[in-house]
Protein backbone atom coordinates (compact mmCIF):
# COMPACT_ATOMS: atom_id res chain seq x y z
CA UNK A 1 0.00 0.00 0.00
CA UNK A 2 0.88 3.68 -1.02
CA UNK A 3 1.82 6.25 0.77
CA UNK A 4 -1.70 8.20 -0.26
CA UNK A 5 -3.60 4.89 -0.02
CA UNK A 6 -2.47 4.82 4.04
CA UNK A 7 -3.35 8.68 4.56
CA UNK A 8 -6.43 8.45 2.92
CA UNK A 9 -7.62 5.39 5.37
CA UNK A 10 -6.33 6.71 8.31
CA UNK A 11 -8.09 10.33 7.42
CA UNK A 12 -11.49 7.97 7.02
CA UNK A 13 -10.83 6.40 10.19
CA UNK A 14 -10.70 10.05 12.26
CA UNK A 15 -13.79 11.23 9.93
CA UNK A 16 -15.52 8.57 11.36
CA UNK A 17 -14.68 8.91 14.73
CA UNK A 18 -15.23 12.51 14.43
CA UNK A 19 -18.85 11.93 13.97
CA UNK A 20 -18.71 9.41 16.52
CA UNK A 21 -17.15 12.18 19.39
CA UNK A 22 -20.25 14.20 18.03
CA UNK A 23 -23.06 11.24 18.33
CA UNK A 24 -21.27 11.23 22.50
CA UNK A 25 -21.69 14.78 22.70
CA UNK A 26 -25.72 14.22 21.34
CA UNK A 27 -25.64 11.69 23.74
CA UNK A 28 -25.01 13.67 26.51
CA UNK A 29 -27.01 16.66 25.48
CA UNK A 30 -30.00 14.42 25.34
CA UNK A 31 -29.43 12.87 28.54
CA UNK A 32 -29.36 9.30 27.44
CA UNK A 33 -28.57 6.12 29.51
CA UNK A 34 -25.39 6.05 30.70
CA UNK A 35 -24.38 2.82 30.10
CA UNK A 36 -24.81 3.82 26.36
CA UNK A 37 -22.82 6.27 26.35
CA UNK A 38 -19.79 4.36 27.58
CA UNK A 39 -20.47 1.85 25.15
CA UNK A 40 -19.85 4.71 22.70
CA UNK A 41 -16.92 6.11 24.40
CA UNK A 42 -15.42 2.55 24.43
CA UNK A 43 -16.16 2.33 20.78
CA UNK A 44 -13.93 5.88 20.23
CA UNK A 45 -10.89 4.60 22.35
CA UNK A 46 -11.35 1.14 20.20
CA UNK A 47 -10.88 2.88 17.29
CA UNK A 48 -8.50 5.58 18.29
CA UNK A 49 -6.53 2.76 19.46
CA UNK A 50 -6.52 1.36 15.69
CA UNK A 51 -5.20 4.30 14.01
CA UNK A 52 -2.19 4.12 16.49
CA UNK A 53 -1.73 0.91 15.52
CA UNK A 54 -1.55 1.75 12.22
CA UNK A 55 0.67 5.22 12.68
CA UNK A 56 2.74 2.82 15.11
CA UNK A 57 3.44 -0.41 12.88
CA UNK A 58 4.09 2.06 9.75
CA UNK A 59 6.75 4.04 11.90
CA UNK A 60 8.50 0.73 13.26
CA UNK A 61 8.68 -1.04 10.08
CA UNK A 62 10.21 2.70 8.36
CA UNK A 63 11.34 5.20 10.22
CA UNK A 64 12.98 3.24 13.16
CA UNK A 65 14.11 0.82 10.61
CA UNK A 66 15.79 3.67 8.43
CA UNK A 67 17.48 4.82 11.52
CA UNK A 68 18.86 1.48 12.72
CA UNK A 69 20.31 1.33 9.09
CA UNK A 70 21.81 4.70 8.80
CA UNK A 71 23.88 4.11 12.57
CA UNK A 72 21.17 6.11 14.45
CA UNK A 73 20.04 3.03 17.08
CA UNK A 74 20.09 4.83 20.33
CA UNK A 75 17.46 7.26 18.50
CA UNK A 76 15.63 4.01 17.13
CA UNK A 77 15.48 2.97 20.95
CA UNK A 78 14.32 6.01 22.34
CA UNK A 79 11.72 6.16 20.12
CA UNK A 80 10.47 2.75 20.76
CA UNK A 81 10.54 2.98 23.87
CA UNK A 82 8.89 6.80 24.25
CA UNK A 83 5.82 4.97 22.02
CA UNK A 84 5.84 2.19 24.54
CA UNK A 85 5.55 4.11 27.29
CA UNK A 86 2.73 6.37 26.22
CA UNK A 87 0.72 3.09 25.00
CA UNK A 88 0.81 2.04 28.76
Amino acid sequence: MNRKDEKEILQRRLKRIEGQIRGLQKMIDEDLYCVDIITQTSAVRGALKSVEDVLLEKHLSSCVVNQIKSGKEKKAVEEVLKVYKLKK
